[in-house]
C-alpha cells in the first residue's frame, strides 16, 4: 500500500514539476525575445522540451517520470541558490545561467544513472568461519535482481553468466526476481540456457522473488511453473521453503518470498540442520534479520532493494522499516548478511544510487 501510495504521489508531482518546468524554461532569454512578439508562441515554446520528455514514457514510463523529477528537484535546489546570490549581490542577472546548469548537471547525472544501471561489475567478499569447509574454501558466485528484459535481455545474460563462470565458482546462488511481469518467453528460455552453462563443484541454486511470480496474470507470455520448469531443465535447483544438504559440512536453505503467505519460519527450516554444519540462506528481501541471527545461520544472501537504486530510495526503505539493510555486508551476532544490488533492476533502467553487480563470495574455514 506504501509503494501504491509513493507512486501516486510522484505521479501528482511530475504533473505540477510539469508546469513548473515550462516556466523555467520560459525564463531562457530567446524565450523572452520571442515572447515580446508572440506571447502564445513563447508558451508553446516552453512546452516542447517538457512534452519531448514525456514522450519518453512511449519508450519507457518510469524513465520519463524519472528525468522529470530530478530536473524538477535539481531546478528548485538551484532557484534557492539563485535567490540567495541575488540578494547577497543585489544584483539583477540578464541570463538563466542556473537553467544552463541545471539541464547539463541532470544530463550528465543521469547518463552516470545509465551506466551503473546497463555496467556490471563484480563486487567480492572474503568471509571466515571457525566451522569445518571442505577443502578449507569455498567459493560462492551470487546474483538478484536480473529483472530479465530491462537492461539485460537472453543474450547479454549469456554474456554475464560466462563473466561468472571465468570466476571458477564452487556453486551458483540466484536470489530472486530472475524475471519480471515484462520478460519474454526468449528471453527467459535463453537465460536459463545461459545458467546451464554453467560448470560447477556444487550445482546452482535459485529461490523466488516478489516479481519472479508476477503482479498482473496473463500479462507475460509464460508462467511461473514453466520459468521452474525451464530452470530445472538446465539443472538449477529451486529451492521454496527447502533445506538440502550439499556437503556433509554445508547446507543451503531457500526462503520462499516474504509475500508468500505460507512461508515458514526460519526456525522451521533451519531445525534438524546440525549447529557444526556451515548454513547458508537465500532469502529474497533483507527484512528477517533478527530471526534469522536468532537461528545461528551463517550466511544470509539477499537482493531486492538494488541497492538503493534511485538515490535516496534506499534510505527510505530503511525509515519505513521496509528492509533491514540495503546495500553491502553487515554482521548480527555470529550471523553474516549480504545484500546485493542486483545484476541489474526494475523497471527504471537507471541507477543513480547503486551499481549493477554480481558477487563473488570467498568463505575459508579450517579443513
Amino acid at each position: 500500500m506504501f509503494w501504491i501510495l509513493l507512486f501516486v504521489i510522484l505521479m501528482l508531482m511530475s504533473l505540477g514539476g510539469a508546469f513548473y518546468l515550462i516556466t523555467r524554461f520560459h525564463r531562457f532569454s530567446f524565450i523572452k525575445r520571442l515572447s515580446e512578439r508572440h506571447k502564445k508562441l513563447s508558451w508553446l515554446a516552453s512546452i516542447i522540451p517538457v512534452a519531448g520528455i514525456a514522450c519518453l514514457s512511449f519508450i519507457n514510463f518510469y524513465s520519463a517520470i524519472v528525468v522529470i523529477l530530478h530536473l524538477i528537484i535539481f531546478w528548485l535546489i538551484a532557484d534557492l541558490i539563485a535567490c540567495i546570490l541575488k540578494r547577497v549581490t543585489k544584483k539583477e542577472r540578464r541570463y538563466n545561467i542556473e537553467g544552463i546548469l541545471v539541464i547539463l548537471f541532470t544530463a550528465v547525472y543521469l547518463c552516470i544513472g545509465w551506466y551503473n544501471a546497463h555496467h556490471v561489475v563484480c563486487t567480492p567478499y572474503s568471509i571466515s568461519t571457525d566451522k569445518a569447509i571442505a577443502g578449507g574454501r569455498l567459493r560462492i558466485a551470487g546474483f538478484a535482481d536480473s529483472h530479465v528484459g530491462i537492461t539485460l535481455d537472453g543474450d547479454a545474460m549469456a554474456k554475464e553468466m560466462a563473466r561468472i563462470q571465468a570466476e571458477n565458482p564452487d556453486i551458483v546462488v540466484i536470489a530472486g526476481d530472475f524475471v519480471d511481469d515484462d520478460s519474454k518467453r526468449d528471453d527467459m528460455i535463453k537465460s536459463c540456457k545461459a545458467l546451464g552453462e554453467l560448470k560447477t563443484t556444487y550445482g546452482i541454486y535459485f529461490v523466488s522473488g516478489n516479481h519472479d511470480k508476477g503482479y498482473m496474470e496473463g500479462y507475460r507470455d509464460f508462467t511461473l511453473d514453466e520459468l521452474y520448469s525451464e530452470l530445472e531443465k538446465n539443472n538449477v535447483t529451486v529451492l521454496e521453503d527447502k533445506a538440502v544438504m550439499v556437503t556433509d559440512n554445508f547446507a543451503i536453505i531457500g526462503r520462499r518470498d516474504k509475500h508468500d503467505e505460507s512461508r515458514k519460519t526460519i526456525g522451521e527450516l533451519a531445525d534438524g540442520i546440525s549447529p557444526d554444519v556451515y548454513t547458508l540462506v537465500l532469502d529474497h528481501q533483507p527484512n528477517d534479520y533478527d530471526n534469522e541471527a536468532a537461528s545461528k545461520v551463517d550466511l544470509v544472501y539477499s537482493g531486492h532493494t538494488h541497492g538503493g537504486h534511485i538515490w535516496p530510495s534506499g534510505y527510505i526503505g530503511l525509515w519505513i522499516k521496509a528492509n533491514d539493510f540495503v546495500y553491502g555486508h553487515t554482521v548480527r551476532e555470529n550471523t553474516d548478511f549480504i545484500v546485493t544490488s542486483g545484476i541489474s533492476g526494475w523497471a527504471i533502467p537507471f541507477k543513480t544510487g547503486a551499481v549493477s553487480e554480481y558477487n563473488v563470495i570467498d568463505i575459508t574455514g579450517w579443513k
